[in-house]
């Protein structure tokens, strides 16, 4: 009906408008007969302008252009925003990207100056902050700005939880070498494992971008829709995958732990902690210079004392401007027709599998170190599920998953200790293989 009344309503508007459109016959003649068949050629040309226009009209909607591809990833979107909004499962990711993939899969005609991809599009403009990796640092920058490192400084032993964790790195790299990705590639999805969205987003538009060329004349492919997208959804799904593991690898008797309450650390220790932090990481792993030199920059403007409106700026409009444009360009990153292949599957799979392997690197280490800490020293191993660099999610499903085991075991602030280190090994792990692969 709905169409019916379209059709009608467009007929009607030509009938009104014909005669600026110089449709009406000019003839005029006493000849009855003449007058009729003018008026039926009139009629009749008129509708087949207005069937033309009509169908011109069609071909350009996205009705016409429409693929079941499109339809897929429309509806992928759609059950992005559904995970954000009914589970609370990263809303402040999944709901921006989850819009960014519809906005990105509404069909146009090839050559329409409206997709990401088409070259002077506003969205290809704004995509210029994923592909050159100005979006990551600047995400690392409001981070370092809302993040207390206190539970690390009481505790720097724990810093090796979040090293254990990168283990899921570096599985990852050798599964996607396995599979046939070239080294570049390979680097590139490795860091998923690392849970850790802007850090992937990164190295992906350093190594695996559709640009580098291979000293054998090979072409990097463009992956960094895959596994921005793979990376953020893992984020999102941390309290899907942890608690099972936690619960398979730690006893009933071990999350019971409880841990020693954390030492009080001094305002001085925490103004040095960015300065010497921000040294060594960067001498240790040069590349990764715009992730921890943000990253520890904004954490010196929180506990310097004299920058608390840089510092304020930092970890609220500027990161929440900055995740809403990451968020909705690299969604609209994810074209049907670019996105729906199989490495992209291939990616995903990988993504799942290094998440898995990382969150049991962590946990595994932790029981490995109780071997070695007696009494108060001891360390719950749950807390080693945290080595990951989902920040803060990941420390409060260890907390969440301790207090079913203990209602008065209070493992948040020991949790943050091994996830704070994990944004700094991941990091790190991302600057160790753009310096081999980049």
């Amino acid at each position: 009906m709905k169409k019916i009344l379209i059709i009608f309503g467009v007929l009607s508007l030509l009938i009104f408008i014909r005669p600026a459109l110089g449709l009406n016959s000019v003839q005029t003649t006493t000849d009855s007969t003449t007058i009729v068949q003018t008026e039926e050629a009139t009629s009749d040309r008129f509708i087949d302008e207005a069937l033309g226009g009509i169908k011109q009209f069609y071909f350009y909607t996205g009705f016409a252009n429409a693929t079941a591809g499109n339809l897929i990833m429309i509806l992928i979107g759609i059950i992005f925003i559904y995970l954000g909004i009914k589970f609370d499962y990263e809303p402040l990711l999944l709901i921006p990207i989850g819009a960014g993939v519809i906005i990105g899969n509404i069909p146009f005609v090839a050559g329409n100056q409206t997709g990401i991809y088409e070259t002077g599009s506003v969205l290809n403009y704004l995509y210029f902050g994923v592909v050159k990796g100005i979006y990551p640092p600047l995400i690392f920058l409001g981070i370092g700005a809302m993040t207390d490192f206190s539970s690390l400084i009481a505790n720097p032993k724990l810093m090796l939880l979040g090293a254990a964790a990168q283990i899921g790195v570096f599985a990852t790299f050798i599964g996607a070498l396995y599979l046939g990705f070239n080294l570049p590639e390979a680097g590139a999805i490795g860091i998923i494992g690392g849970a850790d969205g802007p850090t992937a987003i990164f190295l992906s538009s350093k190594l695996a971008n559709g640009v580098n060329i291979m000293a054998d004349g090979t072409v990097v492919k463009n992956l960094i829709g895959p596994i921005a997208i793979a990376a953020y959804s893992y984020m999102a799904l941390v309290p899907v995958i942890q608690p099972p593991l936690m619960r398979l690898l730690i006893s009933k008797e071990d999350r019971k732990i409880r841990m020693k309450p954390p030492r009080a650390v001094s305002q001085k220790e925490k103004m040095l902690f960015p300065i010497v932090a921000l040294i060594l990481t960067t001498f240790i792993s040069p590349s990764a210079l715009p992730l921890l030199g943000m990253l520890f920059f904004g954490n010196l403007l929180k506990e310097s004392g004299r920058t608390e409106r840089l510092a304020d700026t930092a970890r609220t409009k500027l990161i929440d401007i900055v995740t809403i444009l990451l968020g909705v360009t690299v969604g609209a990153s994810t074209q049907a027709d670019i996105f729906i292949t199989k490495d992209s599957m291939l990616i995903f799979g990988l993504g799942a599998i290094s998440f898995v392997i990382a969150t049991m690197g962590g946990l595994l280490f932790a029981k490995f170190m109780n071997l070695f800490l007696k009494g108060d020293d001891r360390i719950n191993p749950l807390i080693g599920a945290a080595g990951v660099s989902a920040v803060p999610d990941s420390a409060r499903v260890v907390h969440a998953e301790a207090l079913k085991s203990d209602p008065n075991n209070y493992l948040l602030m020991h949790a943050m200790a091994p996830n704070v280190a994990g944004v700094i090994g991941s990091a790190i792990a991302a600057g160790i293989i753009l310096s081999f692969l980049g």
